[in-house]
């Protein structure tokens, strides 16, 4: 029980802190500003982390790597922590944190949208709505090119989040095959 509890409350902290850092590194690449209510969440969230390990891990091009670092530090001392309580094979912590890193992508996006679809419900014209929209456009641009508009709904959101539903459950599978690969090995 104390290992479940211990094990929820660093994946809520590292799964905050790693998608702070990822959505940093994100709006950086994408170019949008940070004075907003989003912007300033992500910078009180990573600066502690981002702005020391830019002092050794430079940026390329438009990517801020040492947001990306942030982030897979995080996940390495999460799972190194839960290593360290249950032993095994330490090999397998940083393959851990990689995945990990892969699924807060995939879980942040699947968040954008959804947050993105309520607000253009309920909120179309607020300055939120805007940049979630201006970080949910990439993604969404290649469907809405191949995906016509149905009766005058734009689908390609709702098909978006089940194409990332499935890229979760493909992950998870090549995360056990690898670490059965690892263990049988």
């Amino acid at each position: 029980m104390l290992y479940q509890i211990f094990s929820f409350l660093l994946e809520v902290a590292a799964g905050l802190l790693g998608s702070a850092c990822l959505l940093r590194l994100y709006m950086q690449h994408q170019r949008i500003p940070f004075g907003n209510p989003i912007g300033n969440l992500v910078f009180a969230l990573s600066d502690w982390l981002v702005l020391p390990l830019r002092r050794l891990v430079p940026p390329a091009g438009r990517w801020d790597l040492a947001s990306l670092a942030g982030a897979v530090l995080l996940k390495l001392a999460q799972y190194l922590l839960l290593w360290l309580m249950t032993g095994g094979a330490l090999v397998v912590v940083p393959i851990m944190a990689v995945f990990g890193v892969i699924g807060l992508v995939v879980y942040g996006l699947t968040g954008l949208l959804i947050v993105y679809a309520v607000l253009s419900w309920v909120q179309a014209h607020s300055p939120l709505h805007d940049v979630i929209a201006r970080l949910v456009e990439p993604p969404l641009r290649p469907l809405r090119r191949i995906v016509p508009m149905v009766g005058g709904m734009d689908l390609t959101p709702l098909i978006l989040l089940v194409l990332l539903q499935v890229a979760s459950i493909v992950l998870q599978h090549a995360l056990r095959s690898v670490l059965s690969g690892l263990v049988l090995g």
